[in-house]
């Protein structure tokens, strides 16, 4: 996840209300000609940019939270796959049926078939445990592709995996986990979470536009803004008047 942070955005509003302070202290001699540096419309402006970090921050908080749930809801999915894999050798389904599940089941794993044919295979056969040995032709450069491990390949993987085992007579597994049924509502959980994950990413993406159009964009952003009231505070009382040395401090940056 990128990294996230508000307090430059944050400073900038903050200064800008300390701005609307100073300028309203200073009584009717500000009277400027330009409506977006009246105190109402500052104010207005103020208002709006306060909204818009707000509604940024919560925007981001709900992907966070999109984001860690769907963590939860594929993190079982490796451990899963492995445990349906002996349960297809273990129900009897022919040997060509086995090795198209591995091929998926590689995939999922996040294995290449040559990691797996040199490194794996040799440990896993003295171990006693199949579920990681390569199907025919695995050590054959043509037949290797990389692993394969975004979210939404995952959901790939998991739908072939289950197509195959719906269409596979022997595989009938007692175990509620192992079911079809059960396979395919964690499908249904995993499209889900994802889903989740890029509609709040659409939503933050879209708050962080209007903050910024609101703080940054020129002539009518916050920034741009502060700038012609600074200057218009110094066209009234001069370069080295208490005044404009009050504004001028109040530091605005585009960020």
């Amino acid at each position: 996840m990128e990294n996230f942070s508000e307090v430059g955005h944050a400073k900038n509003v903050a200064n800008f209300e300390d701005l609307i302070s100073f300028c309203s202290g200073y009584g009717a001699t500000y009277n400027p000609s330009l409506n977006a540096i009246k105190i109402a419309n500052m104010g207005t402006l103020k208002t709006s940019a306060n909204n818009a970090l707000t509604a940024v921050i919560s925007a981001f908080n709900a992907y966070k939270n999109a984001t860690n749930n769907r963590e939860i809801v594929f993190a079982p999915i490796k451990k899963l796959t492995s445990k349906i894999m002996a349960s297809l050798k273990a129900c009897g389904a022919v040997e060509q049926t086995v090795d198209d599940a591995n091929t998926i089941n590689y995939k999922i794993q996040g294995k290449s078939h040559a990691k797996l044919t040199k490194a794996d295979s040799g440990k896993t056969a003295a171990k006693g445990d199949e579920s990681t040995s390569p199907p025919t032709g695995a050590d054959d450069p043509k037949t290797i592709s990389s692993s394969q491990q975004s979210y939404d390949s995952m959901i790939e993987h998991l739908l072939k995996l289950i197509d195959l085992l719906s269409t596979t007579a022997a595989y009938n597994p007692n175990e509620n986990e192992l079911k079809v049924a059960s396979l395919n509502t964690m499908l249904g959980n995993m499209r889900a979470s994802n889903t989740a994950v890029i509609t709040t990413y659409t939503a933050w993406s879209n708050a962080r536009i209007v903050r910024n159009d609101l703080l940054y964009k020129k002539v009518t952003g916050l920034v741009e803004v502060a700038q012609d009231c600074k200057n218009y505070v110094k066209s009234i009382y001069g370069a080295s008047s208490g005044q404009y040395k009050q504004v001028s401090k109040l530091v605005f940056k585009k960020l």
